[in-house]
C-alpha cells in the first residue's frame, strides 16, 4: 500500500473537527472553522442558503467539472421536553440507537448561545431503587439528561434559560493512539471532511493545475438526507461523496484501506465510475475494498433523487462502530487521501 507523510498533520485536524460541536441544525461554528482554514489557502469558497460551504479550485477544463463533498454535521439530539424532575427528555438528530448514548457527557446550548453540560442517563439508573435497571428499555420515555446545576423541577431549568428545542451536542471523546489508531465519536464524516481540506492544501501547495475545475461541498444535513441535493453546477459531470465505510458482520471494508461502495439503499453507484476508482487504486498501490453497506445512503445518493443528470460515486475512510463509538486508523485516512489524490488527477470517466 502506498502511504502519505502528512498523515499526521490529518490527525491533528480531525480532532481540532470533531471538537467543534455541530449537530444537523447547528453547524455555523464548524462551518465558520472552515472556511477559515480554506481562506489560509487562498481558495474561493461561498455559502449555500442551507448553511454549507463551497470552494472552487479551476482547471483546465471549465466546461466538465466535478463535485467532491464530505458533510461536517454531526448526529445529536434537541431538548423535546423539560420534566417536572429538572431533567431533560431528548428528541434525536440522526439514525442511532438510545444505548449508544447512555452514559455518555454533553453540552447543552440556549437559544442565547449559553451552554450547560450535563449526562445523558437511564431514568432508571441506580441499581439500589430500581430493579429493573439493566432490562429496562433504552428509549425516549426512558433516557433523559442530568443537567449539571442546581436544579430539581421544570422551573429552575428554565430559569437557565435551557427550553424545548435547544441543541444538544455529545462528548466526541477523540482519542489518538501511538500505534495510529483514532478514536471519537463523529468521525462519520469529519475524518473525510479533514482529508479533503488536506487534499486542497495539497493540491495548492504542489501547484497541481487540475484537469477540470472542482468543486468541494462541505455539507451540513447529510445525517437528516439532504445536505448534498444541491448547488451543483450544471456543468458537473462526476459527483464524489467522501465518507465514512461502514464495518461489521458480512462487510469486506477495513480501518487499514479505503473503501470503494458499490452499491447501498439507494441501489448501485455508478458502475464505469466505480471501475475507474478501483483501476487507479491498483494502478497507483493504493489499498483499497469494494463493499455493500445495506442501511446507508449519502450526499451522492440524495443528489441523484434530486434529479441531477451526474455520474455519482462513493468512497471513505472505514469507520468501525458507526454512529457510536467510532474508530479508524491512520492507513485508511492515507488510503483513502491517495485515492482521491489521484482521482482528482485523471481523466473523466466515459459513460
Amino acid at each position: 500500500m502506498t502511504t502519505y507523510s502528512n498523515v499526521e498533520n490529518t490527525k491533528k485536524l480531525i480532532k481540532e473537527l470533531v471538537s467543534i460541536p455541530s449537530p444537523s441544525g447547528n453547524t455555523k461554528q464548524v462551518i465558520d472553522f472552515v472556511e477559515s482554514y480554506l481562506s489560509e489557502l487562498s481558495v474561493k469558497t461561498y455559502r449555500n442558503r442551507k448553511g454549507g460551504l463551497i470552494a472552487t479550485l479551476p482547471g483546465s477544463n471549465t466546461e466538465e467539472h466535478r463535485m467532491l463533498t464530505a458533510h461536517v454535521d454531526t448526529l445529536g439530539a434537541i431538548v423535546k421536553e423539560i420534566k417536572g424532575n429538572g431533567r431533560l427528555r431528548l428528541d434525536l438528530i440522526g439514525g442511532f440507537q438510545y444505548n449508544s448514548i447512555e452514559g455518555e457527557y454533553c453540552q447543552i446550548q440556549t437559544n442565547t448561545g449559553k451552554i450547560f453540560t450535563g449526562t445523558i442517563l437511564m431514568h432508571q439508573t441506580s441499581v439500589h431503587v430500581y430493579k429493573n435497571a439493566g432490562k429496562a428499555e433504552r428509549n425516549q420515555e426512558n433516557m433523559e439528561v442530568r443537567i449539571d446545576a442546581k436544579v430539581t423541577n421544570a422551573d429552575e431549568v428554565r430559569s437557565l434559560g435551557i427550553e424545548v428545542g435547544d441543541f444538544v451536542s455529545f462528548d466526541p471523546r477523540v482519542e489518538i493512539t501511538e500505534n495510529g489508531f483514532i478514536k471519537s465519536r463523529h468521525l462519520d464524516d469529519k475524518a473525510s471532511v479533514a482529508i479533503l481540506l488536506q487534499l486542497i492544501n495539497r493540491i495548492k501547495q504542489e501547484r497541481i493545475v487540475l484537469p477540470y475545475t472542482t468543486h468541494f461541498l462541505i455539507s451540513n444535513n447529510e445525517e437528516i438526507g439532504y445536505g448534498g441535493n444541491s448547488n451543483i453546477t450544471p456543468e458537473t459531470v462526476e459527483y464524489l461523496a467522501v465518507d465514512m465505510g461502514a464495518i461489521g458482520d458480512g462487510q469486506s471494508t477495513d480501518e487499514f484501506t479505503v473503501s470503494i461502495c458499490a452499491k447501498d439503499s439507494s441501489g448501485p453507484y455508478h458502475y464505469e465510475f466505480r471501475k475507474h476508482l478501483v483501476e487507479l487504486a491498483e494502478k497507483n498501490n493504493i489499498g483499497y475494498k469494494v463493499d455493500i453497506y445495506p442501511y446507508y445512503g449519502s450526499d451522492a445518493s440524495a443528489a441523484i433523487r434530486a434529479g441531477h443528470d451526474i455520474i455519482h460515486g462513493l468512497i471513505g475512510p472505514g469507520i468501525d462502530s458507526s454512529h457510536a463509538f467510532e474508530r479508524t486508523h491512520e492507513l485508511s485516512l492515507e488510503q483513502t487521501e491517495q485515492l482521491l489524490y489521484y482521482y482528482l488527477q485523471s481523466q473523466m470517466v466515459q459513460y
